[in-house]
């Protein structure tokens, strides 16, 4: 027995809402000007109140399993999420399941965009990369009443299930073997500013003020990669000239900042020490090795799509959030 979807409300649940046919729904949902003005706005309340999702697959199938499940990312370039779409799909394959990947470059509203049409194809299951959404994501989600996994942190207070790290316990103690050696004036540098950013500064400052130390950051809304480090270290030297220590938001930062040091010849970690996050190759493979947060980005993918299906078949799980780990590595750049 698996995972009962709830049952979507029908296109004749909307007409008998309105007291008009199914017919006149359809071709509202086809070309709302084929409609009365008067009705129009009738009918898209009742699509918006009963959370309809069109279907694109004819409706004998509607209850159907599409045997697919989403798959929702901020982004593509990220390397973090190309790693984690391989542990998803170690498993998905597996079990004969279809991905379908769609990414809305960290907004809400495009992520919302992006569910609507996803849930159209009847896919039996969701995994998500944020705990941001808006309400109409939410509401369809509810509608649906498939399972959904979030991914990237383990501690948020999730939808329905988590599977990720403790991106604060791990930011926390990076700073923490950054003060260890000898680091008093450490900045943190973020960009795009999403939730994970957000926790991880707080880790970062909890760590500086148990340490009686200062905490200060440099942030900014645009998305990461390596050239957006090399001018957020020139930038940092312009606002924090004192500082003798950078923790990054990722790796891209970091391994760009540490580029820029070796242009302007500052040393690291003698003059300036500086970390990162995620553990990527790249960084571990540099002179001087990247100091960072292995974070294990394939398991992640495999464990949410493996606590996905379970869901899907019906299995009650014993947790709601389950924690991955991460590893400390000290590298050569602190």
């Amino acid at each position: 027995m698996g995972y009962m979807k709830n049952k979507r409300p029908s296109l004749q649940d909307v007409a008998d809402l309105v007291g008009i046919t199914k017919m006149t729904v359809s071709r509202f949902l086809r070309n709302p000007d084929q409609v009365s003005e008067s009705l129009r706005g009738k009918i898209a309340n009742a699509v918006e109140d009963l959370g309809y999702i069109p279907n694109k697959a004819p409706d004998i199938l509607s209850n159907a399993t599409s045997h697919a499940i989403g798959v929702l990312l901020p982004s593509l370039t990220n390397q973090v999420f190309a790693e984690v779409i391989r542990g998803i799909e170690a498993v998905t394959d597996r079990h004969g399941y279809q991905t379908m990947l769609a990414h809305y470059g960290y907004r809400a509203e495009k992520e919302e965009e992006r569910l609507t049409s996803l849930l159209s194809y009847n896919i039996d299951g969701v995994i998500l990369a944020e705990r941001t959404h808006t309400e109409r994501t939410l509401r369809m989600l509810k509608t649906a009443g498939i399972p959904v996994v979030e991914i990237m942190d383990s501690i948020s207070p999730c939808l329905d299930m988590a599977v990720g790290i403790n991106n604060y316990e791990a930011s926390r103690q990076m700073t923490e073997a950054m003060i260890a050696r000898g680091c008093r004036k450490v900045i943190y540098l973020g960009a795009r500013q999403d939730e994970r950013t957000i926790i991880r500064l707080k880790g970062y400052e909890q760590a500086m003020l148990d340490a009686k130390l200062t905490p200060r950051n440099l942030m900014t809304q645009e998305s990461s990669s390596y050239s957006l480090g090399a001018q957020l270290l020139q930038e940092c030297r312009e606002k924090y000239p004192d500082a003798d220590g950078l923790f990054c938001t990722n790796d891209d930062l970091a391994i760009g900042a540490i580029f820029e040091c070796q242009r302007l010849g500052i040393k690291v970690p003698t003059d300036l020490a500086i970390s990162g996050f995620h553990g990527h190759d790249v960084g571990q493979v540099m002179t001087p090795k990247l100091a960072s947060i292995l974070t294990p980005r394939d398991q992640m993918g495999r464990k949410a799509a493996e606590v996905l299906l379970a869901r899907m078949r019906g299995e009650k799980l014993a947790h709601k959030q389950f924690d991955v780990g991460f590893k400390l590595l000290t590298g050569e750049s602190i």
